[in-house]
């Protein structure tokens, strides 16, 4: 009898437990129907994006090198002649004129050594008068008056040597030109050859020197165009080619190519070092998106394309992507989109694949940003 007790108690608490459980399961299914039914009403969340067309150019692969701004005209300026300085400007920064004295040394012994001379080629010339008029009576022979006449030529070279030395101890600007760091003062003795400063000529025009590879270099001719970009530019300056070296360095089989950029108002500075792209073959079709468009992704580079759905709604849907150069505050294209497709631009971080937009600003055909609104599907 115990244990047939035992036994309908055992069956009875299955019994209980099983219908509570089966209450709890239908309890949270009506939970769950009820929840899906709210949400099925409820307008998917939207997010603010902005969009824009991708755009057709053309466009060519391009090399990248480090170059050197050179002044046309750029000289270090020494004295041929050692001596005392008497005059000197040479202040930094300056520019000069063609034909400005730069620096002047003593020549007050080459001037008394002029004015003697002076006087001997002045007799010179009076014997020489003198000689001739007595030939012309057969006073005088043939030889006395060569004789006069080389002392008179000796005394005039002379002069002209003594002047070439008075001008060779005056330093004078060759061109127009920026004056550099000096440090020169009136009484200094310099030595033969002493380094005075440097002059970097002011011209309408630089030139930039820089290297690239042995195989780029061969694709390169006179007046081609290549881009210039330095420190503290916000856009490239253009330049062309105007010589490319004949000789390939054996050490790195590299080539130094020269590119003159017109205008040096808006130029760097000379010595400065610059960016230079160098474009490579031939011009193709390609298309440009704002380079906020660009996502990575574990396939690579990708955008956000909006595209209508079968209803009619547009989405975004991911589009894997072979990108190129900057043009700009534009990225280049070469693979992947076409031009006329519309991409997510501000905002694209926040779109996943197949998020429904909402068009809220329509951005006009070939080119231009519109806002649209983004909703989780």
């Amino acid at each position: 009898r115990m244990n047939r007790r035992s036994w309908i108690g055992s069956f009875l608490l299955l019994v209980a437990v099983v219908s509570v459980g089966v209450g709890l399961a239908a309890w949270k299914y009506t939970s769950i129907q009820a929840t899906v039914a709210a949400s099925a009403n409820q307008p998917e969340p939207m997010e603010s994006v902005t969009v824009a067309f991708a755009r057709e150019v053309e466009h060519r692969h391009s090399a990248t090198s480090i170059g050197t701004v050179l002044a046309l005209r750029s000289i270090t300026l020494r004295n041929e002649l050692p001596g005392t300085v008497r005059y000197v400007s040479l202040t930094p920064g300056q520019i000069v004129d063609t034909g400005m004295v730069l620096v002047a040394l003593d020549v007050s012994v080459e001037e008394a050594e002029l004015k003697a001379q002076e006087a001997q080629a002045a007799l010179a010339r009076t014997v020489l008068d003198r000689r001739n008029n007595l030939s012309h009576d057969r006073a005088t022979t043939q030889e006395e008056v060569d004789r006069a006449r080389a002392d008179r030529d000796i005394a005039l070279a002379q002069i002209a040597r003594t002047k070439a030395i008075i001008a060779r101890k005056t330093i004078r600007a060759p061109f127009r030109a920026r004056v550099g760091m000096a440090d020169l003062h009136l009484g200094q003795y310099l030595n033969e050859g002493t380094e005075l400063t440097t002059l970097q000529g002011i011209d309408d025009a630089v030139h930039v020197d820089f290297t690239v590879a042995q195989q780029v270099a061969a694709g390169l001719r006179e007046g081609d165009s290549v881009d210039i970009s330095a420190s503290g530019q916000s856009s490239p300056i253009a330049a062309r080619i105007v010589a490319v070296d004949a000789r390939i360095d054996p050490t790195t089989r590299n080539a130094t190519v020269r590119a003159r950029i017109e205008g040096a108002a808006n130029a760097p500075s000379p010595g400065s070092s610059v960016r230079v792209r160098v474009p490579i073959g031939l011009l193709r079709k390609a298309v440009a998106v704002p380079a906020s468009a660009m996502r990575k992704g574990p396939g690579g580079d990708q955008v956000f394309v909006i595209e209508p759905d079968k209803n009619g709604k547009p989405r975004a849907h991911v589009r894997q992507v072979e990108s190129g150069a900057m043009l700009g505050d534009e990225v280049v294209i070469h693979a992947g989109l076409s031009a006329g497709e519309r991409v997510a631009v501000s905002g694209s971080f926040k779109l996943r694949e197949a998020a429904l937009v909402a068009i809220a600003g329509s951005p006009e055909d070939g080119g231009g940003s519109g806002q649209v609104i983004v909703g989780e599907r």
